[in-house]
């Protein structure tokens, strides 16, 4: 993929938005969710004092920057990674499953893929150096996934959009008021997103989904409650990929490293919206090193690296912000408040900065299915289903794709789990570094909980786990998170909205805010929680 630092790191604009999306007047004709691309230009200056700063551009930044520029106030979004337009040799802006190059990771020389053996062979490759769009970010004891670039999070997931239900909705956020989120914050997050349903007619007969279908038969053989998902996926697009009447992406092997078509990405909902409103700047390529209140007066002094896409520093720019957002993600986030306060930049913050981080119960496994079982060479890689087994076994299980193009006999599984484990950051001044003490024998509770589903079907099908996915003869990939979750939480480290204790102006509105678990996939709650927050800062604080 090329694309040169100055284009890459320039502003993304309403002007841009506009002048890039009359393309998409006629694709929404069919239902394709357009990318947006930026103007061409200088990103925030050097010296610049804005009313507002967003630390991040995923869910929770991507809800904030949308709010506050409806209610008048200009806001300038620092995103880390790139902005996502740019096609690469291969015609694609993002590159498939099976064949990663540089545009899959951020800052890596090697591939690190969370299926990384095939039939036993290590399939995992060198590539170039590169500020690509998933990082696999490892401490010790577990690699964090998260997404790189204009849209966060939203770029590499699969796009499950879930709400908890509501009786577990106490364990995830104690001092929120349920029926107020129920009532009006998560129906305005997935009106926001996007979300809809499979067809479940067409579901039945679809050659890509065929997999999900066999996973099905074997959860209710055993009992277990197995049902349909939410997704952000255009389902028409997914339709015509079927039909072969449009570009192909979730049929071409396309999810974790990005999505061509068909996803809607925050590319294409909030940042889109925020962007329409002509008060929201975004500089792609720029990271935040320091958040400082202003000596003697008011607002913050913020410190950004401007970066090229092989990661190194080409500037470094002071802008004063009379308040701050931290969007990062639950690790972005934390890390950077971790280290302001163990090196007296914000000293003021309370002992609960780094506490109460957890990896939302993630474990993986594959089965190998019998012969007249198959699951299908052509998958979508969207998931669309689930098997329930929450309130006995402490488990809730996507039936996720394997897209080799290959038939492989193999069902593969992402479980999410009730575990209570959790992790805290620390400054290490030796290293000047931010580590984490997550131990992988925890991940343990989490592997029990999913044995609680897929012992009961191997049993029941006469079947066994796949040892040849994870890498030496392992079942259970249980050195990975998609979802983490805490390091800033609610009504501790903050007060019940957000509002970084120890600091007006300051406020944590990502997932950093929920203490390690959700029950399902988070991205639904943390836009409905950002929703919330910002509700209530614009109404007091603004």
């Amino acid at each position: 993929m090329s694309e040169s630092p100055r284009s890459a790191s320039s502003r993304f604009t309403r002007r841009g938005f506009l002048a890039t999306t009359g393309a998409a007047v006629g694709a929404a004709s069919i239902g394709l969710p357009a990318m947006t691309s930026p103007a061409a230009g200088a990103a925030i200056g050097n010296g610049a004092q804005v009313p507002a700063l967003v630390i991040g551009t995923g869910y929770g930044g991507a809800v904030a920057a949308l709010r506050l520029a409806q209610a008048g106030v200009p806001v300038e979004m620092i995103e880390m990674g790139m902005t996502w337009d740019t096609p690469g040799s291969d015609g694609k802006i993002f590159p498939k499953v099976t064949s990663p190059d540089k545009r899959a990771y951020w800052l890596r020389t090697k591939t690190k893929a969370p299926v990384s053996n095939f039939f036993g062979f290590p399939i995992d490759s060198n590539i170039e150096r590169y500020t690509g769009v998933l990082d696999a970010e490892e401490f010790a004891g577990i690699t964090v996934y998260q997404g790189r670039g204009v849209g966060g999070g939203s770029l590499v997931n699969g796009g499950m959009a879930v709400t908890p239900k509501q009786s577990r909705f106490a364990s995830i956020l104690p001092s929120v008021d349920a029926a107020e989120m129920y009532a009006t914050y998560y129906p305005r997050a997935n009106a926001g997103l996007g979300v809809g349903s499979i067809d479940p007619t067409w579901f039945e007969s679809a050659a890509c989904y065929q997999y999900a279908r066999v996973g099905r038969k074997h959860a209710q053989r055993s009992g277990f409650a197995w049902t349909f998902v939410p997704d952000v996926y255009d389902w028409n697009y997914m339709k015509a990929e079927q039909a072969g009447t449009v570009t192909r992406s979730a049929l071409d092997g396309q999810v974790m490293y990005g999505n061509d078509h068909g996803k809607k990405s925050l590319v294409q909902t909030y940042l889109a919206q925020a962007l329409a409103t002509g008060r929201v700047n975004v500089s792609p390529l720029h990271k935040v090193t320091s958040v400082a209140p202003v000596p003697g007066g008011s607002g913050y002094t913020v410190t950004i690296d401007q970066l090229n896409t092989s990661g190194d520093t080409v500037a470094t720019k002071t802008v004063t912000a009379a308040k701050v957002f931290f969007a990062a993600g639950s690790v972005g986030t934390s890390k950077l408040l971790v280290r302001l306060k163990a090196t007296g930049v914000l000293p003021n913050l309370n002992a609960e900065i780094g506490k109460g981080w957890g990896d939302n119960g993630n474990v993986m496994c594959g089965r190998a299915n019998h012969m007249w079982d198959p699951t299908g060479e052509l998958q979508s890689t969207i998931p669309c289903s689930g098997i329930d087994n929450w309130d006995a076994g402490g488990a809730f299980a996507e039936v996720a794709p394997l897209p080799t193009g290959i038939e492989t006999y193999a069902s593969l599984y992402l479980s999410i789990t009730r575990t209570t484990r959790r992790a805290e950051f620390s400054w290490n001044p030796s290293t000047g570094k931010v580590d984490l003490s997550w131990q992988t024998a925890w991940k343990q509770d989490s592997i029990n909980m999913a044995k609680t589903i897929f012992d009961k079907i191997n049993s029941k099908e006469g079947t066994i786990y796949r040892t040849d996915l994870f890498g030496g003869y392992k079942i259970w990939q249980d050195g990975l998170t998609y979802h983490p979750l805490g390091g800033a939480v609610i009504n501790k480290a903050t007060d019940n909205y957000g509002r970084l204790h120890g600091y007006d102006g300051l406020y944590v509105i990502d997932g950093a805010l929920i203490p390690g678990n959700t029950t399902v996939n988070p991205f639904v709650t943390i836009t409905a929680l950002a929703e919330r927050n910002i509700d209530n800062i614009l109404a007091n604080d603004v």
